[in-house]
């Protein structure tokens, strides 16, 4: 493996790698609609696991460019070297430049790792099979035969690293102009132009808005003992304060708390390794629609979120440190707990003050994140009892070594990256067990899943307007 350090001299700039794949995003979801990956539907949507398909399929296309070994990126040329600083905005180079483990950014290093592990897996692929990954990235099932069980786990690390370069300023605030420009490209994905491209004399605009930024306060005035919490903030005027999280079950002196929509629904079991998001069509509504049942969940899950933080003393170092992935992790775990240990048998949220909540008494824009929610708390209860069981059985037959639990590796990614998961610093006696299962891609596919929620979720109106004063209490409890 090479060195992920090098002289500061040789490494390549921040800006310029930004801007570099920026460049290669915008071809790529070009691509993903000639190719039918991705419709202009969606493109032009709001959907939260755009931010994540995207930035994963310009890791595809990179993979199948790359010509070296170790792999490295050939960053976009400048194609008039002649041009001056005003018309080359993006400051690409001039002459041939190759992104490696020599001339990268720390902050990147670990995208570029999990990155070139995977380019060999993706360039060994037949044709059809490479193809199968770019459809399992975006969502779709795979059409080989027989199905290649390695294609999951590559997808399932591009996913990874997509979800960590979403969480990027930079990257938000230039990705929708990346979506306008496949938009904009010539050709249709949806199989509709007729009469000499007709179907563009009403281009789609994208809908893509970046969520707010958090701009850290300055250091905190010394303050009376005690802190305060997401149910009693000392100073400033935030919506109504949060009531427990479990409290008295409610009787009818409480008040209930009444919602739309009540026709009953059963909730579904998914299998699949990411979000299921509603139809575009209703996906920019979505994110202004406002509920009882949005509040609802948002209040359980921030009442946990102070719960995580309590639990985590490197959580709330982290605070400190990148405040951002701390605050994203933050929602990641509190999800994760939510829908391990306040999900009923018979699918309902039991949410602050004991209060229950119904798929049926959710609108139904919000169903899709009400069903994941519930199925990541199936899923995370049977990864738990199979951690169990392989414990056990190890025991029983003397076998020395017990593998990291898979919800624990799960855990790690939440807060620290898919970085963490292959970086190669897990190795003990039962490493050929580990790997097996890292080449599936299980608990990062589980990890994506959790985050591409957290995604979702905070991208909603009802997450957003709270998001500024959710982040200053956590930043007085890391404190």
């Amino acid at each position: 493996m090479p060195h992920s350090t090098t002289s500061s001299a040789n490494v390549l700039s921040e800006q310029l790698i930004q801007d570099s794949f920026h460049s290669y995003l915008r071809s790529s979801l070009t691509q993903a609609k000639l190719e039918r990956l991705l419709d202009e539907d969606l493109l032009s949507s709001a959907e939260a696991d755009l931010m994540i398909t995207g930035p994963a399929l310009c890791l595809f296309f990179a993979a199948l460019r790359s010509t070296t070994n170790p792999p490295s990126v050939p960053l976009p040329r400048l194609k008039n070297p002649n041009s001056s600083s005003t018309t080359n905005p993006h400051h690409l180079p001039t002459q041939p430049t190759e992104l490696s483990y020599e001339n990268c950014p720390p902050a990147f290093v670990s995208f570029l790792r999990v990155w070139a592990k995977n380019v060999p897996l993706i360039q060994g692929l037949a044709p059809e099979y490479q193809h199968d990954v770019a459809r399992v990235v975006c969502n779709l099932p795979p059409i080989a035969q027989p199905v290649d069980a390695s294609i999951n786990g590559i997808a399932a690390d591009l996913r990874g690293v997509a979800i960590e370069i979403s969480q990027r300023r930079s990257f938000q605030e230039r990705y929708g102009s990346a979506l306008q420009a496949a938009l904009d490209s010539g050709g249709s994905s949806s199989g509709t132009a007729t009469n000499g491209g007709a179907s563009n004399l009403h281009p789609k605009r994208a809908s893509f808005v970046p969520p707010p930024v958090y701009e850290p306060s300055p250091p905190p005035s010394p303050r009376p003992s005690g802190r305060p919490s997401l149910e009693s903030p000392s100073t400033l005027a935030p919506p109504p304060t949060l009531p427990p999280r479990h409290g008295h079950r409610p009787t009818a002196s409480d008040g209930s708390i009444r919602y739309s929509h009540s026709n009953s629904s059963s909730v579904s079991s998914t299998t699949s390794s990411s979000l299921q998001v509603p139809p575009s069509p209703t996906s920019p509504s979505l994110f202004t629609f406002d509920s009882p049942a949005i509040e609802f969940i948002r209040e359980t899950l921030y009442a946990s979120l102070a719960d995580q933080l309590e639990r985590l003393p490197s959580l709330r170092k982290q605070l400190r440190t990148d405040p951002t992935r701390a605050y994203f992790g933050s929602v990641s775990f509190a999800i994760l707990d939510v829908a391990m240990n306040s999900i009923t048998p018979n699918g309902e949220v039991i949410g602050v003050l004991g209060k229950n909540l119904t798929l049926g008494e959710c609108p139904p824009p919000l169903r899709p994140f009400f069903n994941e929610l519930v199925s990541i708390g199936r899923e995370a209860r049977r990864i738990e009892e199979q951690d169990t069981d392989l414990v056990v059985k190890m025991i029983a037959e003397g076998q020395e070594g017990v593998p990291t639990p898979r919800l624990e590796r799960v855990k790690s990614m939440l807060q620290w990256g898919i970085g963490v998961e292959r970086d190669g610093s897990r190795r003990d006696k039962n490493g050929e067990r580990e790997r097996k299962e890292s080449v599936q891609g299980r608990a990062v596919a589980f990890a994506n899943r959790i985050s591409a929620l957290a995604l979702g979720l905070t991208k909603l109106k009802a997450f957003r307007e709270r998001q500024d004063y959710v982040f200053k209490v956590l930043e007085s409890i890391g404190t």
